[in-house]
C-alpha cells in the first residue's frame, strides 16, 4: 500500500485500528479537503500530479496532516512541495501574490508564517528592484506618474516604453489589508522606493478597497473592515510632505469620519492636510455633516 508507506499518520491509525479490531479508517477532517487528498494519493501511486499557486498550499496542508515527511520515505511529498515552492512559487511575482491570497485559512500557524514570510520577502524584493530588471508580467491600467509621462527608451532604433516606477502597485491591491500592510512595510524598510511611489500605492489601494471613495465614501458593507483599511492606510502614509496630494488626504479624512475611525487617526490626517492646505480648493475641503445635523457641511 504505497499511500500507507508514505504516511506516518495513516500508519498510526492502522496500528490503533488493528489493536481495536476496526476495519475502517476515518480521515474526514483532512485539511484541503478531497481534492488535496486526491493529489496526495496520486503522488503515492506514482501518478502525475500538477501543482500550482492555487492548490499547492492546500496540498501541503494535507501532506503535513498525513505526515508525508522525509523520515518516513525519501523524496516524500512534503519535500517535493518545498522544492516546488522554492524553485517556482517564491520566484514568481504573481504566484507569490496568489499564495498570500490563499494561505490565511489553510496552514497551521508555524508553517503559515514560514510560507507567508517567504512570499512577503519575495514580493518586496521584486517591488524594490531597478525597473530595468523587471522582466515578468504585471498589471498596469492606470496613468503613469506625472514625471514619467512621455518617457521612452531607444534600443537599436526601436522605441520601447520604460517600466513605470509604480509597476507593482495594482497587483498588490488584490491582497487583504493585513497582508498588504506587511508587504508595504517590508518594501518601506528596504528604503529603495521613493515616498511618492509608496503614496501612489496607498492611493490605489484606497480606491480599490473602499466603496465610493472617489465620491466621499458612502458607507456600505462591512464598516469595521473599511475602518481597518482606512486606519492602515493612514499608518502607512509617508511622513514627508507632498508624498500624497492634499485632495487624497481630504478624501481619507472623509472616509475616516464615515467609518468612525479613532480621533487620533482623524487628527493625524488634519495635521497632514494643514501642511498642504495651499493645494486644496474649497470643494476639496467641504465635508458633509453627519445625518441629523442642522448644517449641510461639517464646519
Amino acid at each position: 500500500f504505497p499511500l500507507i508507506s508514505k504516511s506516518s499518520h495513516l500508519q498510526k491509525l492502522i496500528s490503533l485500528n488493528n489493536e481495536e479490531n476496526i476495519d475502517e479508517i476515518q480521515i474526514s477532517d483532512i485539511p484541503g479537503g478531497a481534492s488535496a487528498f486526491e493529489i496526495c494519493a496520486k503522488f503515492c501511486y506514482g501518478m502525475t500530479v500538477t501543482l500550482n499557486a492555487y492548490n499547492v498550499i492546500a496540498t501541503r496542508c494535507a501532506a503535513e496532516y498525513l505526515g508525508m515527511h522525509e523520515n518516513i520515505e525519501k523524496g516524500n511529498l512534503l519535500y517535493k512541495i518545498d522544492v516546488f515552492l522554492n524553485s517556482s512559487i517564491f520566484r514568481s511575482w504573481k504566484d507569490s501574490i496568489i499564495i498570500l491570497q490563499t494561505t490565511k485559512s489553510m496552514l497551521p500557524l508555524d508553517e503559515e508564517q514560514k510560507v507567508v514570510t517567504r512570499c512577503i520577502e519575495s514580493i518586496a524584493n521584486k517591488a524594490s528592484v531597478d525597473v530595468s530588471k523587471v522582466d515578468w508580467s504585471y498589471s498596469y491600467n492606470r496613468k503613469k506618474l506625472p514625471e514619467e509621462n512621455g518617457i521612452e527608451s531607444n534600443q537599436n532604433g526601436v522605441r520601447t516604453r520604460n517600466v513605470p516606477k509604480d509597476w507593482w502597485v495594482e497587483d498588490l491591491c488584490e491582497l487583504e489589508v493585513d497582508m498588504y500592510e506587511s508587504v508595504i512595510k517590508n518594501i518601506i524598510t528596504k528604503e529603495i522606493q521613493t515616498n511618492d511611489v509608496i503614496g501612489e500605492a496607498l492611493k490605489a489601494y484606497a480606491y480599490r478597497k473602499l466603496p465610493n471613495f472617489s465620491k466621499g465614501m458612502v458607507p456600505c458593507g462591512d464598516v469595521s473592515k473599511h475602518r481597518l483599511i482606512v486606519e492602515t492606510i493612514v499608518k502607512l502614509l509617508p511622513s514627508e510632505k507632498g508624498s500624497v496630494s492634499c485632495r487624497f488626504l481630504v478624501k481619507l479624512l472623509k472616509a475616516a469620519i464615515f467609518v468612525e475611525s479613532e480621533d487620533r487617526i482623524k487628527e493625524e490626517l488634519v495635521k497632514k492636510i494643514g501642511q498642504q492646505l495651499e493645494e486644496a480648493s474649497v470643494n476639496d475641503i467641504l465635508i458633509r455633516a453627519p445625518d441629523g445635523e442642522t448644517t449641510m457641511y461639517d464646519v
